[in-house]
């Protein structure tokens, strides 16, 4: 993630000084038809949100919905901008790492007041979620989906390799070693002359397909890789979650995680930082240079689908010394503290975290919504589709196998600081020194 300006929080606390009580009946009395603007970044759930806006207007038809969407990194610094000047959307699609930053300075609306008055069942929601987003007695969103973590990989290429699909089920790992993990990560690695990396005359200066592909752009989370596999070694971020305000980078559990991912690269399984390709993992995947990552649930479709160049499949992460651990993260909807139209924009909050709209969203098997029964909607419709996506599932509802990732305070500075720490590390310089000294820079934040 890149550092955002946060101008503009001055000129929004006014609007913030405005609680729920001092809605100006002058945009209730008003009365016509009122459209809200509403972004989210990702272009698979756009389809799936437009036919929940179309429903929501059938039954509310003074409301209409105007949905904008945009990619990843111009979706967040568009809504900076558009915050700083006053004009931000009605509601938008928020994300753990950004929202305390709008909240600190007050550009989302609290709901609770809202929640508590239309007796919104928070038990509908998967295990957590509806905590994600609050602080304190305040609610800043109700969830809409849930995402965790699995190994992806090539089929044919496996095939090829002699790995066998159902070792890949119960694989282990540790740091020392690599456990399973790594032999199949050496196995699956071939250079020019066809050689596998257990093979003594591989050559890891002519590497023809990686067996896994890092994620180095991965914030302070590591979502992608290094942070399961370290909360699996036992690391964990924080005194506590969320807003917790000691960070625990300098713990020796995330540093021996960042040296195995090190060996990986000298050993020549993985490609070298300086020296890696810009292309995204999924596009080195369908290339076939790569075998084997990390995804998210979210990149179902962009794996399985019918825009996917090879075959792949998914299977559950390894298993720590601390057991199998993933990150889950869900998104919820922001209403803007300076809409003019708080009451319509609570209408559309609260049905985008409904069953009426999360089961269209789970039917269309794109992401798993936050309400469990539309969850499972989801699933059945990959399964319909012919698609094993159970090990998302099962490590969602296993006991004590997911984790929160981050959810602080000067989320975009610790982002920064991190990335660059972990970048210089797996570049060259000593991890725990380089942590240690990113672990300082991070709490010095919160003093």
């Amino acid at each position: 993630m890149n550092r955002r300006s946060r101008a503009g929080a001055a000129l929004l606390s006014l609007a913030v000084a405005a609680s729920l009580a001092a809605c100006t009946k002058a945009d209730d009395e008003a009365g016509g038809p009122v459209t809200l603007n509403y972004w989210l970044w990702d272009d698979n759930q756009k389809a799936s949100y437009q036919q929940c806006a179309d429903a929501f207007h059938t039954a509310n038809p003074d409301i209409t919905i105007k949905i904008s969407q945009s990619a990843w990194n111009e979706y967040w610094q568009n809504l900076t901008t558009q915050i700083a000047a006053g004009d931000a959307p009605d509601v938008w699609t928020n994300q753990g790492s950004y929202y305390p930053q709008f909240v600190s300075s007050g550009q989302i609306l609290d709901i609770q007041p809202y929640v508590t008055a239309d007796k919104i069942d928070l038990t509908q929601y998967s295990g957590g979620l509806a905590d994600l987003f609050t602080k304190g007695d305040q609610r800043f969103g109700l969830p809409k989906d849930w995402d965790t973590m699995a190994l992806v990989y090539n089929t044919e290429h496996f095939t090829k390799q002699g790995i066998d699909p159902a070792s890949l089920q119960n694989l282990t790992w540790n740091p020392t070693d690599g456990g399973t993990f790594e032999q199949v990560i050496a196995k699956a690695t071939v250079d020019a002359n066809g050689k596998n990396g257990l093979d003594p005359a591989f050559d890891k200066t002519k590497v023809k397909v990686f067996g896994f592909l890092p994620e180095w752009a991965d914030g302070s989370q590591g979502q992608n890789g290094w942070g399961d596999l370290a909360a699996s070694n036992g690391f964990t971020y924080l005194d506590k979650n969320p807003w917790g305000t000691q960070y625990k980078y300098d713990d020796p559990k995330l540093a021996e995680t960042i040296d195995w991912f090190k060996h990986l690269i000298a050993k020549g399984y993985s490609p070298a930082l300086d020296k890696a390709s810009t292309l995204s993992r999924d596009a080195l995947l369908n290339a076939g240079t790569g075998a084997l990552t990390v995804s998210g649930s979210w990149m179902i479709n962009s794996y399985l689908g019918e825009g996917a160049k090879l075959k792949f499949a998914f299977a559950p992460l390894p298993t720590g010394p601390q057991g199998r651990k993933t990150a889950i993260n869900g998104l919820s909807d922001a209403i803007w503290a300076g809409t003019k139209h708080k009451d319509e924009a609570w209408k559309w909050v609260k049905y985008l975290a409904s069953a009426d709209c999360q089961n269209v969203v789970g039917s269309n098997g794109v992401v798993f919504p936050a309400i469990k029964s539309a969850s499972e909607k989801a699933l059945a419709a990959h399964q319909g589709k012919g698609r094993d996506v159970q090990a998302f599932i099962s490590e969602a509802t296993a006991a004590g196998g997911t984790f929160f990732v981050p959810i602080t305070e000067h989320g975009n500075e610790v982002s920064q600081i991190v990335q660059d720490a972990i970048q210089a590390a797996v570049l060259g310089a000593d991890t725990a020194t380089t942590l240690k000294k990113a672990n300082e820079q991070v709490n010095a934040l919160f003093k």
